[in-house]
């Protein structure tokens, strides 16, 4: 299938046909990357797929030092 390029501002876009976007449920955007001459869009379909599970497995342990923790922001 052969698109063409539309201006969008001072941007260049692509318009995907309904009927191609209709194959896919649940889309929320698209993962672009380039292969040599070659612009691959991938699907991405729950960007926080996953993340649940992933924080019932890890430590709840602080980022930041307590050392950090100061009542008087002012005398730092």
């Amino acid at each position: 299938m052969q698109i063409s390029l539309i201006d969008i501002g001072t941007s260049k876009g692509v318009r995907l046909p309904a009927s191609v976007l209709k194959m896919f449920n649940s889309l929320s955007g698209f993962d672009l990357h380039v292969e040599g001459k070659k612009i691959i869009l991938e699907t991405i379909e729950s960007p926080r797929e996953g993340w649940s599970e992933k924080f019932k497995h890890s430590s709840n342990a602080l980022l930041i030092d307590d050392s950090l923790d100061s009542k008087d922001w002012d005398d730092l």
